[in-house]
Formats: C-alpha cells, sequence, structure tokens
C-alpha cells in the first residue's frame, strides 16, 4: 500500500512539474510573439507617418525589397532555425519584426488610425479565443491541421492569380478564406507547441522552440489582422 502510495505521489509530482515547465514555455512563447508584435507595430507607426521615411521606400522599387523581406526572413529561419544559437534565433526573430513593420507601414498610408486600431482588437479576439482552443482541446487537429495546409496553398496560388486578374470578388473571397485558414493554423500551432514542447528538455532547445512558435503565432496573428482589414479598415481619404 505504501509502496504503491509513493509511487503515485511521484508520478503526481512529476506531472505538475511537468505542466509548470509547460505553462511557462507557453508564457514564454506569447511574450515573444507580443514583444515582436510591438516592435513590429512601433516600426509601422512611425514609417508610415513620416513622409521623410516612407516616400523614398513606397515611391520607388525599393518598396519590393521591403514587401519581400519578410518572407525571405521566414525561408531563412525554416531552414536554419536548428543549426542556430538560441540567442541567434531570438536576434533574428526580433529583426524580422522589424522587417514586417517596414512592409506594414503602408496599412498607415491606407487606412485610418481608428480602424487599425479595431481591427486589431478584433484580430487579436479571434487570435486569443482560437488559440485557447488549441492549447485546452484533447482532440487531435492533426488532420485538421493538414487541411489548412492546403487551403493556405490554395489562398497563396489565387492572390498571386489576383495580382495580375485585379478581381475585387477574387478579393473577397480570398479574404474569407484566409482568415478562416489562418484561424485554424492558430489552434492547430499552438497544439504543435505543446507536442514538441514534451520532445525537447534542454534549455538550448527549448528556447528556439519558444521563438520558432512565436514566429508561426505571430505569422497567423498578422495576416489574420490583414485580411480582417480589408472588411474593417476604413480608408483614409
Amino acid at each position: 500500500m505504501y509502496p504503491n502510495q509513493n509511487r503515485f505521489g511521484s508520478t503526481a509530482q512529476t506531472a505538475g512539474v511537468l505542466d509548470e515547465s509547460l505553462r511557462q514555455h507557453m508564457l514564454r512563447v506569447y511574450n515573444y510573439m507580443g514583444l515582436g508584435l510591438v516592435i513590429t507595430g512601433i516600426v509601422a507607426f512611425i514609417v508610415g507617418t513620416t513622409p521623410a521615411l516612407y516616400v523614398p521606400i513606397f515611391s520607388s522599387p525599393l518598396k519590393w525589397v521591403v514587401m519581400l523581406a519578410p518572407l525571405a526572413f521566414v525561408f531563412f529561419f525554416s531552414f536554419r532555425i536548428q543549426t542556430m544559437s538560441a540567442s541567434t534565433a531570438q536576434f533574428t526573430f526580433w529583426a524580422f519584426c522589424a522587417v514586417m513593420g517596414l512592409s506594414l507601414a503602408s496599412v498607415f498610408l491606407v487606412f485610418t488610425g481608428a480602424s487599425i486600431a479595431r481591427t486589431f482588437f478584433i484580430a487579436a479576439t479571434m487570435f486569443g479565443a482560437t488559440s485557447l482552443y488549441g492549447y485546452v482541446t484533447k482532440r487531435d487537429l492533426a488532420k485538421f491541421g493538414s487541411f489548412m495546409v492546403m487551403g493556405l496553398i490554395g489562398v497563396m496560388i489565387a492572390s498571386i492569380v489576383n495580382i495580375f486578374m485585379g478581381s475585387s470578388a477574387l478579393q473577397f473571397a480570398i479574404s474569407v478564406i484566409g482568415i478562416v485558414v489562418f484561424v485554424g493554423l492558430t489552434a492547430w500551432d499552438t497544439q504543435n507547441i505543446k507536442e514538441q514542447f514534451a520532445e525537447n528538455f534542454d534549455q538550448e532547445s527549448q528556447q528556439k522552440l519558444a521563438v520558432f512558435g512565436a514566429l508561426s503565432l505571430y505569422l497567423n496573428f498578422v495576416n489574420i489582422f490583414q485580411l480582417l482589414l480589408n472588411f474593417t479598415g476604413e480608408r483614409d481619404e
């Protein structure tokens, strides 16, 4: 009887330690993501409201460099994360967030500040609720996530096609489907972050995993925000 109690007590204690470690890990992920959004927001606001900065960028071919640079960062991050140190991964993430801020500065040239703030809070609510679901659900979202990835590929292809077509109807469909896709990916990515944490116990791996998890959630949030602007954003006349 007593040996069994000790064994069960030890198991419960171990489970409690793992739960606390996971909670701290998720807080680290959300803190990285939140700070990344702050950096992006500050850079976007400063550049988007300062003519001396946005005129040279968005009135020249430099705008294409600014718009495509975040994509280059994502590919670089994805292929090099395993060989990076934790400190290098963090620095790369902060640099990426700053570059994304440059890319999003154009938002302040098109939409009113009030509608940008309103859309941000709507996106934050959607993201928070979906990420919470991904964290607490016991349902395996693997098949659901695979379906969302296929939807993401479809949205990307349609977006490229619409660059040449300029169809407002297609853009509306892309925005609606895109929001659904990125909301779904938020739940799936959150569950993946939990599962990957259980497989990485050394501190260096956990820190890099937290940075990469923050990047995944950050991208989902930014895309939800941008797509929502097509519906809730009021253009600055």
